[in-house]
């Protein structure tokens, strides 16, 4: 998926944003998930609009996944991981993502509750930050495979706190996760 300029993208970016000073862009890595509704459409969506987000220079998404919910009931899960390049700063992002997610309909009525689509900042250029509205890397990334498979797919030289992604997708093992057409 190569990024554009839609008029949906730039009102996907707060006014807020800001762009990183370097030219280079930076590495970040973002869970998808769904749910509730066309879970297909809605991850191909996101992706389009990620890809057109001011700021985003480059995109590459994972194949699809199914997954049972972690910690809740309700449909399962259709996931993927977006590698973006981006020009973002870490907290530009995370707000793109969260205005991304509200355009698709997204609630957040109680914690691990079924969505119309979940975006989750998994990993920014190798760095770690700890901010009360965002922590990166994504404190539960290595506990779940629905996380761990389609990003071994997109960067399987990876290599987070934990450990390699193939170590940690086997400690996983006991978490099914399949294909998705």
């Amino acid at each position: 998926m190569t990024p554009g300029n839609s008029p949906a993208a730039a009102d996907a970016l707060p006014a807020s944003a800001q762009l990183l000073e370097s030219a280079a862009p930076s590495l970040a890595f973002i869970g998808l998930g769904a749910n509730l509704g066309d879970a297909h459409a809605t991850l191909k969506a996101a992706g389009q609009a990620l890809a057109a987000v001011p700021g985003v220079v480059a995109l590459r998404l994972s194949p699809f996944y199914g997954t049972a919910p972690v910690g809740c009931a309700g449909p399962d899960y259709v996931n993927a991981v977006a590698e973006i390049q981006t020009r973002l700063t870490a907290s530009a992002l995370l707000g793109a993502l969260q205005a991304i997610e509200q355009a698709h309909g997204r609630l957040r009525p109680y914690r691990n509750a079924p969505r119309t689509l979940d975006l989750d900042l998994l990993w920014y250029a190798g760095l770690f930050i700890d901010l009360p509205q965002l922590t990166v890397p994504h404190p539960r990334m290595h506990e779940r495979a629905f996380v761990l498979r389609p990003l071994m797919d997109l960067a399987p030289g990876l290599v987070l706190p934990q450990g390699d992604l193939p170590t940690l997708l086997a400690a996983c093992a006991g978490q099914a996760i399949r294909p998705c057409p």
